[in-house]
């Protein structure tokens, strides 16, 4: 797969096989992607990887916090305080078309509920990735960072796997310090599923839209 393939077929997949990655596919991605660009040659991501029992536990912990409706402050804020156009339109369609797959009708919040919970199982995924950075770097690293998040990505492609990146476990930080070691100095970006899609689950035929180039490119001077 060369990477216009790569970049073109990948896409958040919301439903894994159970089928096991082999330990040499993970650290080939890993180590590929940190070939990625970064200022200086900080290199600022951390990565923790979760995998069989230990995931299995994890998910157990995030699934209580979530029914328990407790949620820990996020290390940095992800989305705007304040929505407006074309950014609001744009993330009520996703939601919307992303619900109607998985069979969540309007109002329902029990089935809500239980669809944003499937995040905290990793999406049935057999491998877990969560994202850290040190609170100390500044806003250059974090761009950096999601270009290190891009090429993982990609990188998976490259195997014939697919991905989720998660900011929902961004809520239950405090879970993931407890059971993967995290320390304080360190915040939580997010986390990301990681396997071969399941090509039985309703959700992963969501295809997002783009919007135009004209609507976000201008060559030259034009008005």
């Amino acid at each position: 797969m060369d990477v216009f393939e790569a970049m073109a077929t990948r896409r958040s997949v919301r439903g894994f096989l159970p089928d096991p990655v082999p330990r040499a596919a993970i650290v080939s991605i890993l180590e590929i992607a940190a070939r990625a660009p970064s200022g200086s040659n900080v290199q600022p991501w951390k990565v923790r990887v979760t995998e069989g029992d230990e995931k299995a536990r994890l998910s157990a912990a995030l699934h209580a916090a979530h029914d328990a409706g407790t949620v820990t402050p996020r290390d940095y804020q992800y989305y705007p305080r304040h929505w407006r156009e074309p950014y609001l339109s744009r993330r009520r369609k996703v939601g919307w078309d992303l619900y109607a797959l998985a069979g969540v009708a309007k109002g329902d919040h029990a089935a809500g509920h239980a669809q944003r919970a499937r995040n905290f199982d990793f999406f049935g995924a057999p491998v877990g990735l969560v994202f850290t950075i040190d609170r100390d770097l500044e806003q250059g690293s974090w761009l950096d960072y999601g270009m290190f998040l891009q090429s993982v990505m990609l990188a998976a492609r490259g195997f014939g796997l697919d991905t989720c990146p998660q900011a929902a476990f961004c809520d239950h930080h405090d879970v993931l310090r407890a059971h993967l070691g995290i320390p304080a100095e360190e915040a939580v970006v997010c986390g990301m599923a990681l396997g071969r899609a399941d090509p039985g689950e309703p959700a992963n035929r969501l295809a997002t839209e783009r919007a135009p180039l004209s609507d976000f490119v201008r060559f030259g001077p034009e008005a």
